[in-house]
C-alpha cells in the first residue's frame, strides 16, 4: 500500500533517512499517525523551540501537515489541567517524533509471536504499530498512568481495528498479569530503572528505554538484555529526550532549603572552565551534560541566566544533604567565581568528571553502557562492563 501527500512524504523521508527499517515500512503505511491524534494538537517547532496550536476543525490542511511532520506533537498540557487553545506550562503527553518512533521500533527487534509491554501509551500510535507488526496476535500490553489519555488511546486502537490491551496504571509497576515479556519498551524517560521491568522480562529479553540522570533533562536510549541472574546490561544507543515517568519527575522545590542566606559560609574559588566546556549553551541533547550526569550521580544542576551573565547551580540529591555549589560567569570576566557549601564538593566532582572525560578523548554517549539489577543498583561503564567509570570522588 502506498500513500501520497504529507503522510506518504513522511514515510519516504523516514526510509531515506534510515530510521524506518524495511520490515516496518508496510506497518507505517497501514497505521497512520493522524488516526491517533486529536483535533487540537500542539506541534513543536524545531527552529524556534516553541509549540503552536493547530485545530483540524479550523484548518484541516495545516493539521494534516503537522500530523505527518517529523516533529513531536503535544496532545496534553499540565496533566490535563490546561484550558484554552494556547500552549500550557508543561507538556505531559505527546506523540513522539516519527523518526524517533521508527528508530526505537527498529532497535527493539520485535518479531511475530513475541509478547511486548509498552510503558507510556500516549496517543496509542506506538502500540498500534506494534500490534500491526505482531499480526493481531494480542501480544501487546500498553500501560498509561493518565486515565483520560488511556481512554482516548483505547478508542483510537479500536477504531483502527488493532488489538492491544490498554491498562491504566503506573508504568513503574509494569503489568505482571501479562508477564513474562520478550520485549519492554518505554516511551517515557526514567531516572531509576524499575525493578518490575527486569522481573517481568524473560531472560534474553530486551528492555529499551530513555534513561538519564537528574543532572539534566536529556536522556539516552539504552538497550538492556536481561540475564538469568536478574541483572540487565547493554549500551546507550543515542541521545533522546522524553517526558519523564510521572513518579520520577524532579521536584525542584526540594532544594529550597539547600541555600540559606546567600552565600553564607560557602568556600570561594575561581575557575577557567567555561560554560561551553560544560555543555551549556549548546543543544540540550549534546553529550557533555549527559556524560557528566553519568559520572556525578545524585546531583541536579540548572543554569540561570540574568542579562549577559549566567550562574550554574548544583544540588546534592542524597537524603539529608544540603550540599550545593554555584559557578557565576560574569560578562567580560575570564574566570568564573565558584562557591561550594556542605561536605560534598559538587563543583570539584563535576570538574574532575569533565577532566576524566576529556582525558578519554571525549567519547560519545554511544560508547557508554549500563548494568542494573532489581535492587536499584547500577554501574555505568565505558566500552564494556569490564571498564566501569570512576567514582565521583576518584
Amino acid at each position: 500500500m502506498s500513500t501520497g501527500g504529507p503522510r506518504g512524504e513522511l514515510t519516504r523521508l523516514l526510509r531515506e533517512g534510515g530510521a524506518l527499517a524495511a520490515e516496518w515500512v508496510e506497518v507505517f503505511e497501514a497505521v497512520p499517525r493522524g488516526a491517533f491524534l486529536p483535533d487540537v494538537i500542539w506541534p513543536y517547532d524545531m527552529g524556534s523551540g516553541a509549540s503552536r496550536v493547530v485545530d483540524r476543525r479550523v484548518d484541516g490542511d495545516a493539521w494534516e501537515r503537522a500530523a505527518y511532520a517529523d516533529v513531536p506533537v503535544t496532545t496534553q498540557w499540565d496533566d490535563g489541567a490546561h484550558e484554552g487553545p494556547g500552549p500550557g506550562h508543561v507538556p505531559t503527553s505527546s506523540a513522539s517524533m516519527p523518526s524517533v518512533v521508527a528508530g526505537m521500533l527498529r532497535d527493539l527487534d520485535v518479531r511475530p509471536g513475541m509478547r511486548v509491554l509498552e510503558v507510556g501509551t500516549g496517543t496509542g500510535w506506538n502500540a498500534g504499530l506494534l500490534a500491526a507488526r505482531l499480526g493481531g496476535s494480542g501480544g501487546v500490553v500498553t500501560v498509561e498512568v493518565d486515565e483520560a489519555v488511556a481512554v482516548r488511546a483505547r478508542a483510537a486502537l479500536v477504531r483502527a481495528g488493532l488489538r492491544a490491551e490498554v491498562v491504566c496504571g503506573d508504568g513503574r509497576d509494569g503489568w505482571a498479569a501479562g508477564a513474562p515479556y520478550d520485549r519492554l519498551i518505554a516511551t517515557a524517560g526514567v531516572r531509576a530503572l524499575p525493578a518490575a521491568w527486569l522481573e517481568q522480562t524473560r531472560p534474553g529479553g530486551v528492555v529499551l528505554a530513555p534513561w538519564g540522570t537528574h543532572y539534566g533533562n536529556g536522556d539516552a536510549l539504552v538497550r538492556l538484555t536481561v540475564r538469568g541472574d536478574g541483572t540487565a546490561s547493554g549500551p546507550f544507543l543515542r541521545p533522546v529526550e522524553f517526558m519523564k515517568l510521572r513518579a520520577q519527575r524532579l521536584d525542584w522545590g526540594r532544594f529550597r532549603a539547600h541555600v540559606g542566606p546567600y552565600p553564607g559560609d560557602a568556600d570561594t574559588s575561581e575557575t577557567a572552565v567555561s560554560l561551553t566546556e560544560l555543555g551549556e549553551g549548546r543543544r540540550r541533547m549534546g553529550g557533555t551534560a549527559f556524560v557528566l550526569g553519568l559520572l556525578v550521580p545524585d546531583c541536579a544542576h540548572v543554569l540561570n541566566t540574568a542579562g549577559a551573565g549566567a550562574t550554574l547551580w548544583f544540588f546534592d540529591m542524597r537524603p539529608g544533604s544540603r550540599a550545593w555549589a554555584s559557578a557565576e560567569f560574569r560578562p567580560g570576566a575570564t574566570r568564573a567565581l565558584v562557591r561550594q557549601s556542605g561536605t560534598r564538593r559538587l563543583w570539584d566532582e563535576v570538574t574532575r568528571a569533565l577532566s576524566w572525560w576529556q582525558a578519554q578523548g571525549t567519547p560519545p554517549v554511544s560508547r557508554f553502557g549500563l548494568t542494573a539489577d532489581a535492587t536499584g543498583a547500577r554501574q555505568v561503564w565505558l566500552d564494556d562492563d569490564a571498564h566501569p567509570v570512576p567514582a565521583p570522588g576518584a
